[in-house]
């Protein structure tokens, strides 16, 4: 499966599952509450799968288009109503029964955002040990102390016992604060507590923080051993071969894999004098790294070949982290929280110029991040689908005409003047709602695009 078509299928599963789940909130909430549904919609479109098992119960279809759904009820603002449905019209619910319908889609994301966290806290999550690598000088973990081979105990209090724990807590903490605190246990046994101090315009640019940030995780040193030899590529025409071991690369030598690629990646369309290793003797060699586009169009050296991973090179830094039923679904509910509060502060962020637009994501990005975190794992793919759970949940609950969350302002409304809002006025404010979200779809996709060319 290529790369696109390996993207688009976690994609397309991904917004599925999340699109049924939230549409089930309004489908399951709206039958308890006594309003009869005449068709529960997954996609838009074509349909390609209808089942309904008689005129009179609901309609399940599955369309062409999975970019959204819809639960489609009696209304008699959308069509004339048989009377014996009178009685069961949305329209003429209590205004408590359709706010508990209206907002059952989002509260349902967080809902399935819970059980995600819960399943893969209850199953265990296997990674690596937050061990820091190489403290380049000048960035931000320089200025604070960090040191090649720190291993992070606590960041405010929390424990991370995994890398990928350790450096979404700090990206949480950045919303909040400038100064964070973190334990770190040194090579030596010894516990200290570091400040970790993020300036406010690094805060702000995501692209920057990466720069700046400097917390890079260990990487055990891999010995420089030829795996595969790509056919006709420059590393065959200069005759290596799986099992070689390169000693020296124009006399300096070479004892770890990335030193030797930093090397080739340098040297684009020059001739380099290689010494491999090969059954006890020692053989020079002439290899000219074929000349590559790299970041920003910078030209950088390849030459067709991959390294032999010693076996059980990373046992040891593994660590498996997991949790019993009654702490993992706590903790999964008070991760839920945190990311949704932290999703609300980052949209409050943007709107003021506190955060930079660059953090929105679209379609492009999120079809990337769901195939990233499906090809590492199950439990990857689990937390991706709980954090987009969330963003759904908590953008629909905005008071933002044509979503969820502004028929919830209307109700609210309705609730303080005791009479519904004028179909004129929801008119409008729809139509201002439908121009916001275009204007944010648009904005998402240039960033989108910006993100795939760039």
């Amino acid at each position: 499966m290529g790369a696109f078509t390996h993207n688009l299928f976690f994609f397309i599963v991904a917004i599925g599952v999340l699109i049924t789940f939230h549409e089930f909130g309004h489908f399951w909430v709206a039958r308890k509450m006594g309003v009869k549904v005449l068709r529960f919609a997954v996609g838009f479109g074509t349909p390609l799968w209808r089942y309904q098992k008689s005129p009179q119960d609901t309609e399940f279809v599955i369309c062409a288009l999975p970019l959204g759904g819809y639960v489609k009820m009696v209304d008699e603002r959308e069509g004339e109503v048989d009377p014996k449905d009178l009685p069961y019209a949305f329209n003429r619910q209590p205004l408590i029964k359709r706010i508990a319908i209206v907002a059952a889609g989002p509260l349902f994301n967080l809902l399935l955002a819970v059980i995600l966290y819960w399943v893969v806290l209850v199953t265990g999550e296997t990674g690596l040990k937050p061990l820091l690598g190489p403290v380049e000088p000048g960035t931000l973990a320089a200025q604070a102390g960090f040191q090649q081979g720190d291993e992070i105990l606590t960041i405010e209090g929390e424990a991370t016992p995994t890398w990928s724990l350790a450096i979404g807590k700090i990206y949480a903490e950045i919303l909040e604060k400038r100064r964070i605190r973190m334990t770190v246990r040194r090579p030596d046994g010894q516990q200290e507590t570091k400040i970790l101090e993020i300036p406010e315009q690094v805060a702000k640019n995501p692209e920057l923080l990466r720069e700046k940030l400097g917390l890079k995780p260990w990487e055990a040193p891999i010995p420089p051993v030829i795996d595969k030899v790509v056919p006709g590529s420059p590393a065959a025409q200069a005759g290596l071969q799986p099992g070689d071991e390169i000693v020296a690369v124009a006399g300096k030598p070479i004892k770890d894999w990335r030193e030797l690629v930093e090397i080739i990646r340098q040297h684009p369309g020059e001739s380099l004098q290689i010494t491999v290793a090969r059954g006890g003797a020692r053989i020079p060699l002439q290899m000219t790294p074929q000349s590559t586009s790299g970041e920003e169009g910078k030209p950088v050296g390849k030459i067709g070949a991959s390294v032999k991973i010693p076996e059980g090179l990373y046992e040891e830094l593994k660590v498996t982290y997991r949790l019993g039923p009654i702490k993992a679904f706590t903790t999964a509910m008070g991760k839920t929280f945190e990311y949704s509060w932290l999703t609300l502060k980052m949209i409050g962020k943007m709107l003021v110029g506190e955060a930079s637009v660059k953090n929105l994501s679209g379609p492009i990005s999120i079809a990337q991040f769901a195939g990233q975190s499906a090809a590492l794992g199950m439990n990857y793919f689990l937390k991706f689908l709980a954090i987009v759970s969330i963003s759904l949940g908590v953008l629909n609950l905005l008071p933002i005409p044509v979503l969820d969350g502004g028929h919830l302002l209307f109700y609210l409304i309705e609730g303080i003047k005791g009479s519904p809002v004028s179909e004129q006025t929801m008119l409008i404010a729809q139509q201002i709602g439908m121009a916001l979200l275009l204007m944010l779809m648009a904005l998402a996709f240039f960033l989108d695009f910006q993100r795939l060319f760039h």
